[in-house]
């Protein structure tokens, strides 16, 4: 794995090994010493051309973590406000000795642009582009299900059988195309609810189970149920008809969450509409994995950055010994 752009291009064996790792950083957290000698000298970019202050700090804080050398960059007030292209920031980058770039950016396609132009060589991992993929969002998603589900036998585990609803604004969702693929790779079972016109053209295509009634998709007793944002920020025109009845149809509302299973997963990629997309009965629940997610984050990104900086291909090969090579010794 050269570059972490979607999780389409991951197989199975692949994404297992990917949470695996993870879970191998996550034993670090309760150590007096969180620091890891794993990408000491190596040196990870930032490359953020839209706020996002949960994903920055995240990618951050993993990269510290193991001890790289560590580069913010954001578009506002940069050269590129000026009208430096994508091109020209990423190779000054480049020269000043980025291994990893994490590039977050408006349009979709960009990470896949920056990887394969033949401009750089270095690794590239998709922070979140346009409304096509936030592929880390998904792995910590997906790691957070397996933590909950599976506790200590988590690991070598997917996602078989699992039954996830996934809600919301699907059309301009990242979070959600990346989950609806990691997901099914994984052995889950993905139903989607939307209002229509919330509804991506090719949807049909997709491995997933559509529903436009939230009241249909939790009666079939879902494992986890994933509330989406809704991306007015993306929005030209009118979705639904106003807040209050998108709340109604398509909120996980108090009465909504009270029917759910004493072990079904309330999840949320943040920040939360409260009230909107959500109650505060439910995103302050016990089944509620919002800070979870936050916390998994980083050890899902220690992990990409792990086996895309640091070259561990016998961690690659050998599922287990990542402890080991990242100096998770005990």
């Amino acid at each position: 794995m050269r570059h972490l752009l979607s999780t389409r291009d991951l197989d199975r064996a692949s994404a297992i090994r990917l949470l695996d790792v993870a879970e191998d950083m996550a034993e670090t957290a309760d150590r007096a010493v969180r620091t890891l000698p794993a990408l000491r000298d190596k040196t990870v970019v930032n490359l953020f051309f839209e706020d996002s202050t949960r994903t920055r700090l995240s990618f951050e804080a993993a990269a510290k973590r193991l001890s790289a050398n560590v580069i913010t960059f954001s578009a506002k007030g940069s050269s590129v406000s000026k009208g430096e292209s994508l091109k020209d920031t990423a190779q000054t980058l480049l020269a000043m000795g980025a291994d990893a770039i994490v590039v977050r950016h408006h349009d979709s396609g960009a990470a896949h642009r920056l990887a394969n132009a033949g401009w750089i060589d270095a690794a590239i991992i998709n922070a979140g582009d346009g409304t096509h993929e936030h592929p880390t969002q998904a792995l910590l998603d997906a790691f957070t299900m397996r933590q909950r589900r599976f506790g200590s036998e988590a690991r070598g585990r997917g996602l078989d059988g699992l039954r996830i609803v996934i809600v919301g604004d699907i059309l301009h969702s990242r979070v959600a195309r990346s989950n609806v693929w990691l997901l099914h790779l994984l052995g889950a079972e993905v139903h989607l609810v939307a209002p229509r016109t919330l509804l991506p053209t090719g949807v049909a295509t997709w491995p997933v189970t559509v529903h436009e009634h939230l009241d249909d998709a939790l009666a079939l007793e879902p494992d986890a149920v994933m509330m989406l944002r809704i991306q007015t920020e993306r929005m030209r025109d009118a979705y639904f008809p106003n807040p209050r009845e998108y709340g109604r149809e398509w909120g996980l509302t108090h009465e909504r969450f009270a029917r759910l299973g004493p072990d079904t997963m309330v999840m949320h990629p943040g920040p939360m509409n409260r009230g909107l997309e959500i109650s505060s009965s439910a995103a302050d629940s016990s089944g509620s994995t919002v800070l979870a997610q936050v916390t998994n984050g980083v050890f899902i990104r220690m992990a990409v950055l792990y086996l895309l900086v640091a070259g561990a291909d016998a961690a690659i090969s050998a599922p287990g010994n990542a402890a080991s090579a990242t100096g998770v010794t005990g």
